[in-house]
């Protein structure tokens, strides 16, 4: 019964594992209320090459303005800006198709994050990350005006291979721009995504406020993957599963049967095997009978036959005539 109950288990739980599938980017389940969130609604794409921009869709990307901050901020959830930057700073050229918000002042472009696809939760609260922007005020004055130290000894050369050795390492102190943007639920079935500017640290971590319907949360439809009727077929499999096993079982110890009688209820499926298989001589015998007779010679033996049934009545007749003719004498 042990190794019944590890089969069933095995079963279950691979058919479990099976209805489990990845989370695509830009979406989160809460690990407190198990709500599905999905922000790809959100996210500002650009028109392919080619292909004219649909009637209706927002132009650009999300807007924030900063107020007395002295700028204006440019953001995308979960991927790069739609705008093509050309002046930012302190980011390789490379990375600048990845930056996922920026603002600008006077002629240059300032990064504040690059593209993060990976929402997450603190604690209540759905929270989207960006780093990696362009460096922050206290890290580019410090690489512009380097501090120097005077030196104590002049005439000794180890002291100016310790010198190289500290030049040539890098700063720690290196900071670069980050963004956090908390997104708060706005369940008003008119309510439109917007996002507002709330703080900046230093100029060096920059904080948003989002409100969106899609970060209220739903059900996850991708969970299950399979449907009612799928549901239904592995109950059933469990079901004739347990009902076969459990009775081989108890025929074979309790029973002490062997063969094909340790199936549970032998005779009923012995009956059922029986019925099936007479309706079948029963229709292959009725179908044989529309089938085509025998033709050529069978015509000259049917009279062949009625030749010897008529000599043989006249025979019978001959018998008993002389039979009677000596029962008289």
């Amino acid at each position: 019964m042990k190794s019944l109950y590890y089969a069933l288990l095995f079963f279950v739980s691979s058919a479990t594992a099976a209805s489990d599938t990845a989370l695509k980017a830009c979406t989160v389940i809460s690990p407190t209320t198990e709500r599905f969130f999905d922000l790809n609604p959100i996210r500002r794409v650009a028109p392919e090459d080619g292909k004219k921009k649909k009637e209706g869709a927002d132009e650009g990307s999300w807007h924030a303005r900063g107020y007395d901050y002295g700028a204006n901020f440019t953001i995308n959830f979960c991927g790069p800006v739609v705008e093509e930057l050309d002046k930012v700073q302190d980011l390789d050229k490379a990375l600048w198709r990845n930056v996922s918000a920026f603002y600008e002042k006077g002629d240059r472009q300032y990064a504040i994050g690059l593209e993060n696809s990976s929402p997450m939760f603190r604690g209540r609260k759905l929270v989207l990350n960006y780093t990696g922007g362009s460096l922050c005020p206290s890290t580019s004055k410090s690489r512009r005006s380097p501090i120097t130290l005077p030196r104590a000894i002049i005439d000794d050369d180890d002291d100016d291979d310790d010198d190289k050795k500290h030049s040539k390492k890098p700063s720690h102190d290196e900071r670069r721009k980050t963004t956090v943007i908390s997104l708060l639920c706005d369940s008003d079935p008119l309510a439109k995504t917007s996002i507002s500017f709330v703080a900046s640290v230093d100029d060096c971590t920059y904080i948003f406020e989002g409100r969106s319907p899609y970060a209220c949360g739903g059900v996850h439809q991708a969970t299950q993957a399979l449907g009612p009727g799928g549901v239904f077929g592995v109950i059933a499999m469990i079901a004739v599963l347990v009902y076969f096993a459990g009775g081989c079982v108890y025929q074979r110890t309790v029973m002490h049967q062997r063969g094909w009688r340790q199936l549970p209820n032998y005779s009923m499926w012995a009956g059922i095997y029986s019925f099936f298989s007479d309706i079948f001589i029963i229709l292959t015998s009725s179908c044989a009978r529309f089938m085509p007779a025998r033709r050529g010679y069978s015509r000259v033996s049917l009279g062949h036959d009625s030749g010897r049934r008529g000599r043989g009545n006249e025979d019978e007749n001959r018998l008993i005539d002389n039979l009677d003719e000596e029962w008289e004498d």
